[in-house]
This record gives structure tokens, C-alpha cells and sequence, in this order.
């Protein structure tokens, strides 16, 4: 286990195309780290500078206490699962498990030092035999392949594949396991299954994990702590939790969330000592604490935000005296446990998460109480969350 540091980690492509920019994140000794967001943000890059597979044009990245940007991937003691498995056909998974062991020399304790006082290469050696059967069996026990050792991977499922990728990673005992985006090709109950596998899997190892996707529920649900990027930068670094209530910005606010949340052009009004939001269809009265926050924006545009869950709940509807959005049904979703409903209001089309049970059709007009305390306010102008 190690801890990964990367300090103002740049990369740069031919034409001055910039991928990666000032990257600064430390990734603490056996954390299970997210890197997420769209196609193209740099976090596959990012990845790759960390494996040792792109070169780093500035910054320095720390593995442990050594510096790497000049040391190859096969010497920095990372172990990575890429998103096509990369599963040598020929060989069985046993032999594909084993493959790297094989190939691997360690120094010989027992071999005197040269004379400049280094081990040359004759005086490194294999690993026995034993020792490689030792470690493939425990790994293929962890994952639950036993049964899949002499097969192909031409004869496995894609799951099954995932998992022999897992296990030719655990058998090298690295520093740091590297994972790039490596559920994008199973089908959604897979990833399910994969996701929680996984996770499992650090809890028992507690080793340093890097894991890059695209999918926001991925991150949501395996990382320690995510980190969010847009256009090669960082946008915000956080625990899931946190992430989620209070995003630092339009962006992520958006990104992180299933539906994501509704942002509305506002403007904030001062009204017999009340402070509301205003928008064409509703004004909504704010929250006593978020005075000293907002009082500056009195008059000015702004971007309010609120989560569907916010919008029409059973506890939204429970609080005393709750602004209230008047708007019309478009569509109605039922999800079994809970019901998506797609409103209208004014020019604003929105997304509420209401009880199953409420009963409603398209083409009716519905007041959905507000939760203002889940809410948030940007400025328009920095993207910055005020509230």
C-alpha cells in the first residue's frame, strides 16, 4: 500500500492541446479513490500519467516516497484493470493469472552484492512455483473463480472476464491498483454485481485504489472520495456525501445526481423584510439563514437549484407553511418505489420525486411544496455556490 500524490500534474498533447491541467491531489494510503466525470474531462489521462503509460508534460507524481515521472510502468508497483480486460486468448485463466509472476524477477536475499554493491540481474531470481500456485488460488478464492481456472477467456462471460482481470492484479500484491472505467462493457445488472465485488474487495485488501469512470452512481457508490472533472481541471474533491449536498458548482451539482438537479434563472427580491427567489411562475421565501449569504444578490440574477427529491416528497409536504411551485404535469413516471413526475411551470420544465401513491394525471396543475433547506443558490457569473 502507498500513498499517490500528484502536484500541479499537467499534460500536454502536440498542438498545445492542453488534456490535463494543474491536477493537485493526494490519495491517502489504502483511500478508494474516484476520479469521474464526461468523456474527455482527462481522467483517463490522468490515470495513465499515474500508470506510467502517458508521459507527464509538468508536475510531479509521488508513488510511496518515490518520485515516478521518469520510472517505467512495470517498476512503479501498480497493478491496472483496463476496460477491455486484456486477457491473453491463448492462455487459460490460471495461466493468464499467473502470467505476470512468471515473468517477474525478484532479488535473491541470498545472493552476495556485486562490486559496486548492487544486485546485478544473473543474481535475480523466478518465483518458485509454489509461491505462484499460493497466490493465484487465493486470489481465484477471494473473486470466486476457482471453479474457471482452465478455461478460456473465450469461454467466459463478461463478468467473469472482469473478474480474472481483477485477479491477475491482486496476484502481483501491488501498491496500487488502477482501475479505467472497467464496467463500461457489462450490462447494467453486471454492473450492479461488479460494483459491489469490488468494493468488497478493497474492505478486505485495503489497498490504495484509483478508479476512473464516467457513470456518476459508480462514483457515488464505490468511492472513499470523488473527484469531479470538466475540461481537465479539478472541480471539486469531496466524500460522496458532501459531494452530493453541498456541490461547490453549477457543475457538479448537475453532474452528481440521478435525475439531476433542476436549475431555475432567479432573481433575488427583498419583500417586508423577507428575502425570496424570484422567477416568472413562483417566488419562494428563503431561509432565514441564508440571509447573510444572499443579501448582496438582493436585485441580481441568480441560478437557484433544488434536487427533485426536494420538489413534492412526502417530507416536503410535511413541513409547515413550504413555498410551493404551481405546475403542470407533462409526464409521469413510476418507478415502484417512488415516482418521477415532469412539470411544467412557466417557461421552466423540472423533474419531481413524489410518493408512489400520489395521484395524478398528465395535464393537471399540482401544487409540489418546496424543501428550501435542500436548496441551493450560484452566482451567475462564477458558477460558485452562495448558499
Amino acid at each position: 500500500m502507498a500513498q499517490v500524490k500528484l502536484e500541479h500534474v499537467g499534460k500536454i498533447y502536440p498542438g498545445n492541446v492542453r488534456a490535463v491541467k494543474d491536477f493537485n491531489l493526494t490519495i491517502e494510503d489504502g483511500e478508494f479513490m474516484v476520479m469521474v466525470g464526461p468523456s474527455g474531462c482527462g481522467k483517463s489521462t490522468t490515470l495513465r500519467m499515474v500508470a506510467g503509460l502517458e508521459e507527464i508534460s509538468e508536475g510531479t507524481i509521488t508513488i510511496g516516497d518515490r518520485v515516478v515521472n521518469n520510472v517505467l510502468p512495470k517498476d512503479r508497483d501498480i497493478a491496472m484493470v483496463f476496460q477491455n480486460y486484456a486477457l491473453y486468448p491463448d492462455k487459460t485463466v490460471y495461466e493468464n493469472m499467473a502470467f505476470c509472476l512468471k515473468m517477474r524477477k525478484f532479488q535473491d536475499p541470498n545472493a552476495a552484492p556485486g562490486s559496486n554493491g548492487l544486485f546485478s540481474w544473473w543474481k535475480l531470481r523466478k518465483m518458485k512455483k509454489a509461491e505462484i500456485n499460493r497466490r493465484v488460488m487465493e486470489a481465484a478464492e477471494i473473486l470466486g473463480i476457482e471453479e474457471l481456472l482452465e478455461r478460456r477467456p473465450k469461454a467466459l462471460s463478461g463478468g467473469q472476464r472482469q473478474r480474472v482481470a481483477v485477479g491477475r492484479c491482486i496476484v502481483r500484491n501491488p501498491k496500487v491498483f488502477l482501475f479505467d472505467e472497467p464496467l463500461s462493457n457489462l450490462d447494467a445488472k453486471m454492473r450492479v454485481q461488479m460494483r459491489t465485488e469490488i468494493s468488497r474487495l478493497h474492505n478486505r485488501l485495503q489497498t490504495t485504489m484509483i478508479y476512473v469512470t464516467h457513470d456518476q452512481t459508480e462514483a457515488m457508490t464505490m468511492g472513499d472520495r470523488i473527484v469531479v472533472m470538466k475540461d481537465g481541471l479539478i472541480q471539486q474533491v469531496a466524500t460522496p456525501a458532501n459531494l452530493y449536498d453541498y456541490p461547490d458548482n453549477i457543475f457538479v451539482a448537475g453532474f452528481i445526481g440521478t435525475p439531476p438537479m433542476n436549475f431555475f434563472d432567479a432573481i433575488v427580491e427583498s419583500k417586508d423584510g423577507q428575502l425570496f427567489i424570484t422567477e416568472d411562475s413562483f417566488s419562494l421565501v428563503t431561509p432565514p439563514e441564508w440571509k447573510p449569504k444572499i443579501e448582496r444578490y438582493i436585485g441580481k440574477k441568480v441560478v437557484f437549484g433544488v434536487r427533485p427529491e426536494h420538489i413534492g416528497s412526502p417530507t416536503a409536504e410535511a413541513v409547515d407553511n413550504a413555498p410551493k411551485i404551481t405546475a403542470t404535469v407533462e409526464v409521469i413516471e413510476p418507478m415502484g418505489s417512488e415516482t418521477y413526475l415532469y412539470m411544467k411551470a412557466g417557461a421552466n420544465g423540472f423533474i419531481a420525486r413524489v410518493d408512489p401513491h400520489r395521484t395524478c394525471n398528465v395535464g393537471d396543475s399540482i401544487d409540489l411544496a418546496v424543501m428550501m433547506r435542500g436548496a441551493h443558490l450560484f452566482d451567475v457569473d462564477t458558477t460558485e455556490r452562495i448558499t
